[in-house]
């Protein structure tokens, strides 16, 4: 059945569509023999030992040498709902903050949500079930699972060990703005310039959230294209309006409220877009990216901490494999920002589960076996080691063309099935961790 029109922008604004894989390109270029690749890579893969997170991590030392001194790297998942996937992105982090003074957890999730959750942390503010509870509905649903909640308890048992060094938590999405984000704002004017609280107050009418995460997006999705165009007007009113005082004497504190209604407005902007016109739809798709790329360089240099960036395959890299409806991708605008500051880490599979919405828009546990001929997976799956990682830009010269070369490519989202897109490996990630098998991830509350 088709989906409901609000259902299908939001499958594109807040997730990526299902790229389905398997089917051997018919325009790619021809390659070097699939056995001197597979020696090639042979030569360059470093096996891993687990996915899972705990105990020692000296498999994990290759990749300290291929981030080098990068300040943000993005790992990436070739679905949105694989155990392995969340596991892996728990030990690597872990790893990270031991062995290469990582600080920060960036997940592909709305900056209100990330701040809640930083709360928890660093404070051991609210219940880390409950905000995942409220905070992870619609299509952020997919990290209400156990391998992330296991992740946010492994930080704040940290912060509870090192007070002094603390790890943190950020979400860069800009799929909705959390009533704490208004009532920050709101709080900081009314205490440094409280003749501006009726003026705010009326510029933010209507736009503080009452209800639940998932109904508030679609509700304003419904909105009239004229009306939603207006309420952007009024938050970057709010914004400029808030710019215009000075710091007084507390920076830190007007620098987070300027932060603060600048994500309120890039959500109001993110809905500002004719999703009737595709081209107005790419163009929001963009808009998405390069905030999402610009919330994080903006935490990182805030903070001064180094961060692991997680989100799906496509956003972290830096070629889009649907150019038509993501035409550049976070991965890209990073790189534009911090230059070698950044790297970018993808993940593949062979065969395994996932959980996704299928075509009757109940969610269902997928199962899929071996990737077809002529897929990258098929190469990568005859490499000697079952799961290992491999420096793209090192690998031997008989694999670089291969590597180099768009086929078709497992980059699954929230949704099941859909039409393949060809991507090529060295051209849109630095490293890659092949993983030979998957499996679902165990969904909380459902």
């Amino acid at each position: 059945m088709r989906r409901h029109r609000t259902g299908l922008i939001l499958t594109l604004l807040i997730s990526l569509g299902t790229l389905a894989a398997g089917v051997p390109s018919a325009t790619a270029a021809p390659t070097p023999a699939t056995s001197d690749v597979v020696v090639a890579l042979d030569r360059a893969a470093h096996p891993l030992r687990t996915v899972e997170p705990g105990g020692a991590t000296d498999d994990l030392r290759p990749l300290d040498g291929m981030i080098g001194a990068a300040r943000v790297v993005g790992l990436g998942e070739a679905t949105h709902s694989s155990h392995d996937f969340f596991a892996l992105k728990d030990r690597v982090f872990r790893h990270l903050v031991e062995k290469k003074g990582f600080r920060t957890f960036a997940l592909e999730g709305a900056w209100s949500t990330g701040l809640r959750l930083n709360d928890y942390v660093l404070y051991g503010k609210g219940d880390p079930r409950r905000i995942f509870r409220e905070e992870f509905q619609r299509d952020y649903l997919w990290w209400n699972n156990t391998d992330y909640l296991k992740l946010v308890e492994w930080m704040r048992a940290y912060n509870v060990r090192h007070p002094g060094d603390p790890v943190r938590f950020m979400g860069d999405d800009i799929g909705w703005a959390g009533p704490e984000l208004y009532d920050s704002v709101c709080a900081h004017v009314a205490a440094t310039h409280p003749e501006l609280s009726a003026r705010l107050a009326e510029l933010y009418r209507g736009l503080r959230p009452t209800v639940p995460v998932g109904t508030y997006i679609e509700q304003y999705l419904d909105k009239p294209y004229a009306e939603r165009k207006e309420m952007a007007q009024r938050t970057g009113q709010a914004l400029e309006l808030l710019k215009r005082q000075s710091p007084e004497k507390d920076r830190e504190a007007y620098d987070w409220a300027v932060r603060n209604a600048a994500v309120v407005d890039q959500v109001a902007r993110q809905y500002d877009f004719d999703f009737d016109d595709p081209a107005q739809i790419a163009a929001a798709m963009r808009y998405r990216d390069e905030t999402m790329a610009a919330n994080v360089v903006w935490w990182q240099r805030h903070t001064g901490t180094k961060v692991l960036l997680s989100a799906h395959d496509a956003h972290i890299g830096y070629v889009p494999s649907d150019p038509a409806n993501y035409p550049k991708m976070q991965g890209a605008f990073l790189r534009d920002r911090l230059g070698s500051g950044y790297r970018s880490v993808g993940l593949t599979f062979g065969r395994g589960s996932f959980n996704a919405t299928g075509p009757d828009d109940a969610i269902h546990r997928w199962t899929l076996g071996p990737a077809g001929a002529g897929s990258n997976e098929q190469t990568l799956d005859q490499v000697r080691f079952t799961d290992y990682l491999v420096d793209l830009r090192t690998v031997g010269s008989a694999a670089r063309t291969w590597l180099e070369t768009a086929r078709p490519t497992r980059s699954i989202g929230t949704d099941y099935p859909e039409d393949p897109h060809d991507i090529a490996l060295a051209r849109s990630y630095d490293a890659l961790i092949h993983l030979h098998s998957v499996t679902a991830a165990r969904l909380r509350d459902r």
